[in-house]
């Protein structure tokens, strides 16, 4: 998967680009030649595969910006891990479990989180005969690498990438999402060169048709994103009223006992394996909601996607699959979230008032909740970053 902030959500395949960028698409190929070949692409093949390519319209919009709203951790969660997806997984699995178990063993990692990964990404492998979300890969990321010619240097390794795996493949295109993202666990072309592993002993790499080829290859990934066997992802926590939340902070991972020393333990009364385990606070809907203690692993997760919502669905999903229940603390659901202009207006006072040095795009990620975090604390409230339509007022009123 993509290791960038793009959630692979596969009703966004389907909308249409409405704004193009200056440059004619023919132009940018035309241009970008010379890129290729300096990567190693042979360039009488570039001419060959770009010849009569078009944008694919069904890329979704990259260049136009358009007013968008948060989408909340747990809506994100209820769309991803249904009862039904968790019952198709535990089926997929128990009709592979030689092949989950050989991987897991010969890799070190958790088979289900290979599982949920492929859950979470083609739905089982179920979306993969589907012509409309799975399609030529060069075309897909030419597109995208026009849209964001500017801006996404990992767009254009991406074309790269699909250039050669295509010179690799007698010419023709792998297949993949819209995003280039191919095969059961939908991994980018990038990590396909670098990581992409035979799995099955056929001699090839195929992503798409293989299954094993595929969890070898994000087993392989995860591995040197940094997964340690045996290490879990997280444990939901209970943690006091009187605790600071200043010290959630994934910049610097604690041992367990430092916070089961300042009140923090599990929910429903279970036990650290471990007090020695490193690990950070993760409070994603704040002082009311579910809360954390997350270890490396989750890291890992973000980095086959780096995206919070998309780690922690994995992770759930993962103990889903194992027969795992639900989070025993509730979300607050009846939360109200500020819109895409009050999110940047947010970082340009929290900019303002000297917490927040980043950018101002409306992304609300951990460098603004935990600038937030400050802004409140400063106030002697709670400082649990939750970033909602309320700290848009509060910070409204503080730069007036």
């Amino acid at each position: 998967m993509l290791t960038r902030l793009v959630v692979l959500t596969w009703l966004a395949l389907m909308v249409p680009v409405h704004a193009q960028p200056t440059e004619r698409f023919e132009a940018f190929l035309g241009d970008f030649r010379s890129e290729a070949v300096a990567a190693g692409v042979n360039g009488v093949f570039y001419d060959s595969i770009i010849s009569g390519l078009t944008p694919d319209p069904r890329v979704p919009n990259l260049v136009e910006t358009q007013p968008e709203f948060t989408t909340p951790i747990w809506d994100y969660l209820d769309s991803r891990i249904s009862s039904g997806r968790i019952e198709r997984g535990k089926t997929a699995m128990a009709r592979q479990a030689e092949l989950f178990a050989a991987v897991s063993q010969a890799y070190g990692v958790d088979p289900y989180v290979l599982g949920a990964i492929w859950g979470m990404e083609t739905d089982y492998g179920a979306v993969l005969s589907n012509d409309n979300l799975i399609r030529p890969i060069v075309r897909s990321l030419a597109t995208v690498a026009w849209q964001r010619r500017s801006r996404f240097v990992e767009d254009k390794a991406d074309f790269i990438a699909a250039l050669k795996l295509a010179a690799a493949n007698g010419g023709v295109s792998p297949v993949g999402s819209w995003a280039g993202a191919m095969g059961h666990l939908q991994v980018n072309p990038s990590n396909v060169l670098a990581h992409g592993t035979d799995g099955d002993g056929d001699g090839r790499v195929d992503l798409h048709a293989s299954l094993a080829d595929a969890l070898v290859t994000s087993a392989i990934y995860l591995r040197r994103l940094g997964y340690q066997p045996g290490l879990d992802w997280g444990f939901e926590v209970v943690v006091p009223d009187s605790f600071d939340y200043l010290l959630a902070s994934r910049e610097q991972l604690r041992p367990i006992s430092f916070f089961a020393e300042r009140g923090i333990v599990r929910v429903s009364n279970r036990q650290f394996a471990d007090l020695s385990t490193p690990v950070f606070l993760y409070v994603p809907a704040g002082r009311s909601g579910p809360k954390f203690l997350m270890t490396a692993n989750y890291l890992v997760f973000k980095g086959y996607n780096f995206s919070d919502s998309y780690a922690m669905a994995v992770a759930h999903l993962t103990d889903r699959l194992k027969g795992g229940g639900p989070f025993v603390t509730p979300w607050p659901r009846n939360t109200q979230f500020p819109d895409l202009a009050q999110r940047q207006a947010i970082q340009q006072a929290l900019k303002q008032l000297g917490h927040y040095d980043g950018a101002v795009d409306g992304r609300i990620g951990p460098i603004t909740q935990a600038a937030y975090a400050r802004f409140q604390a400063q106030r002697g409230e709670i400082a649990d970053g939750f970033v909602t339509r309320a700290a848009f007022e509060s910070l409204s009123a503080a730069v007036r």
